[in-house]
C-alpha cells in the first residue's frame, strides 16, 4: 500500500469511527448467558485479534507450572473501500499498569488511531463446549477499570464500558516444557486469534 493510499484508508476509517458508522454493522454472535454484557450497554467496535498468549515457567506448590503473563496482539477491522477489502489495524492489546488502580497490571487496549487506552478486568468466563472450540482459551466478559485519553486528546476508546473476547482459537498454556528446575524462567508465546467486542453505555 502506497503512503498516499494508506493516508486515505486511515482518514476514511477515522471518519467512520467518529460518525459511529462501524457500529451499524456489528453483529454479536450467540454467546453463553454468563458473559452477556449488562443491560444498558451496546457494541460500538469489533476487532479481530491476531497474536499470542504468553506464559512463563515457575516453581509451584506441586513442582513446576506454566503461569500466564499476558497477551500480545493486534486487532484489525475489515471493511470495503473502492471495491477492495481493507484490513485496518485498530488497536494493540497487551498487559500494562493501570494508573487508575495504582499500577495494577491489567489487559490493555490502545487505539491505533488516537492512542486512547482502556484497561479491563475479567469478571466472567465460559469454556462451554457449545460455544468454545476445542483447544481454545475461554470466552470472556471484561469490565473497564481504567481509561485514558491520548496525548493529543483522542478519546475514542474511553467510552468503553465492557469488552467480550469471543470466537477464540488457540492460546492455551503448553502441556510440556515446564517439568524441572532447569525449565524455570522459560517462556512460551502461544498463537491465538479472537474477536473482541467493545461496548459503551446506550443513550
Amino acid at each position: 500500500m502506497t503512503p498516499h493510499l494508506r493516508w486515505i484508508v486511515t482518514s476514511v476509517f477515522a471518519i467512520a469511527l467518529g460518525q459511529g458508522a462501524l457500529a451499524q454493522s456489528i453483529k454479536v454472535p450467540p454467546i453463553p448467558p454468563a458473559i452477556q454484557a449488562p443491560a444498558g450497554n451496546v457494541p460500538f467496535l469489533q476487532g479481530q485479534a491476531v497474536g499470542t498468549q504468553n506464559y512463563i515457567c515457575l516453581a509451584s506448590s506441586s513442582g513446576f507450572s506454566w503461569r500466564f503473563v499476558g497477551p500480545q496482539a493486534t486487532l484489525f477491522f475489515t471493511f470495503k473501500l473502492f471495491k477492495n477489502e481493507i484490513r485496518q489495524q485498530i488497536t494493540t492489546h497487551f498487559l500494562s499498569p493501570n494508573p487508575t488502580e495504582g499500577g495494577t497490571a491489567r489487559a490493555t487496549w490502545q487505539s491505533s488511531i488516537d492512542t486512547s487506552t482502556v484497561w479491563g478486568s475479567a469478571i466472567a468466563l465460559s469454556s462451554d463446549s457449545n460455544f468454545v472450540a476445542p483447544g481454545a482459551i475461554p470466552w470472556l466478559l471484561l469490565q473497564v477499570v481504567g481509561a485514558q485519553s491520548g496525548p493529543t486528546g483522542g478519546a475514542f476508546l474511553t467510552q468503553t464500558t465492557f469488552l467480550q473476547r469471543l470466537n477464540t482459537s488457540g492460546g492455551v498454556l503448553p502441556s510440556t516444557g515446564c517439568s524441572q528446575a532447569s525449565d524455570i524462567g522459560a517462556t512460551a508465546f502461544v498463537p491465538y486469534t479472537a474477536d473482541y467486542f467493545f461496548y459503551k453505555a446506550s443513550q
